[in-house]
């Protein structure tokens, strides 16, 4: 008798479901978010009385994190770290920070049998994630990332493993786009000179983050290196941004990337590969949401280097991400999905541009964040 065929993706779904323990009848699991990296899962579970009760299951992209052992130990340091400042400061560390639930041999994650690891935490209720931002949800999601900052301050960041190597090290991405338009593999050198000029022309701006680290200007902090509005989950009654998610990424750095990423990503108005370039401009009032938002949340607790060079921090996250895309182009597309061929080409020009706007108005945003950090 023929066996009905099973997806190889619900027999391994059944192998780690079966590793836990839940608290009421399991109903089922399935796809969730829209995550580009780890397999993530709604998983239902359905008392005989009551509402039910969902979690999340997250297997991690082994492509993406070679060593998640690694991953996972950063993630159960920092998320412990977090529940006790909470706890301290009076609030909710179940939905404040993630929490993971144990296996039924009290591990903190599974590996299944291909060597895939798998992690389930609670799904925090009464909760949205958004993808794109009003300047009120931007200004709540900065406030939420100053308090990452402000709860983390004195963390012992070097004791953490980095899941990325050289992932905001904007010498290493400026060394590794020399290498290949110098290699040129594809040909596509010559079409786009005028990209290239314009990373060549910057690059003593490559090494003014990395110099101030080295120099002791900076400090080394924890850092979440993803700090998009869609890892923080909004609070639906008092629309404030109550949990930072999303921490494969989080590992030793410095406070003004995370802080710059942000800029790059919403203080403007554009797609990230548009092709009409007077329709991309850096949006000087939403960085002054962000800035005073975000320095709102870390509650005085960036030095006052730090402080001075946030501006740099929204440039070189900026510059960086464009270098990226151009070195991918150059290469073939490798790293970035792409859905047409010059489609990295057009994300780089974006960053570009934006870039172009920072400078004109870089004395601004300085004259913003001072008057943010005196006020």
């Amino acid at each position: 008798m023929n066996q009905p065929y099973i997806p190889a993706e619900d027999l391994i779904l059944e192998e780690v479901l079966a590793a836990y323990e839940f608290p009421a009848t399991l109903v089922g699991a399935v796809r969730y978010g829209q995550g580009h990296i780890n397999d993530t899962f709604c998983v239902l579970c359905q008392p005989k009385e009551g509402d039910a009760v969902r979690f999340i299951l997250q297997g991690l992209s082994s492509a993406a994190f070679p060593h998640p052992e690694e991953l996972m130990e950063n993630f159960i340091g920092i998320t412990s770290y977090l529940r006790e400042k909470i706890a301290e400061d009076g609030g909710d560390p179940l939905r404040e920070t993630l929490s993971l639930v144990n296996t039924k041999d009290g591990r903190p994650f599974y590996t299944d049998k291909h060597g895939k690891v798998w992690r389930l935490t609670p799904f925090i209720e009464n909760t949205d994630c958004f993808q794109s931002a009003t300047p009120e949800l931007f200004e709540a999601s900065a406030r939420a990332f100053g308090r990452f900052q402000y709860q983390l301050r004195d963390f012992p960041a070097s004791t953490l493993h980095e899941p990325i190597v050289n992932f905001h090290n904007t010498e290493d991405r400026f060394l590794k786009f020399e290498q290949a338009l110098q290699a040129d593999k594809l040909g596509r050198a010559a079409e786009v000179a005028d990209e290239a000029a314009f990373v060549l022309a910057r690059k003593a701006d490559c090494s003014v983050a990395m110099q101030a680290l080295r120099d002791g200007v900076l400090p080394l902090r924890v850092t979440h290196n993803d700090t998009k509005l869609n890892n923080i989950l909004i609070d639906r009654t008092t629309g404030e941004g109550i949990c930072v998610i999303d921490l494969d990424t989080t590992m030793p750095g410095l406070s003004i990337n995370d802080f710059g990423d942000s800029i790059r990503f919403g203080a403007n108005h554009s797609k990230e590969d548009e092709k009409d370039l007077s329709k991309v401009n850096f949006d000087i009032a939403l960085f002054e949401a962000y800035t005073r938002g975000f320095l709102a949340g870390a509650q005085g607790g960036l030095t006052a280097a730090e402080l001075d060079y946030l501006p740099w921090g929204a440039r070189l996250m900026t510059l960086e991400c464009g270098i990226r895309f151009l070195t991918d182009y150059l290469e073939g597309d490798t790293y970035f999905r792409t859905h047409y061929p010059e489609q990295n080409l057009d994300r780089c020009r974006t960053q570009f541009k934006l870039v172009r706007d920072m400078e004109a108005q870089f004395e601004a945003m300085h004259a913003i964040v001072k008057q943010y950090a005196e006020g």
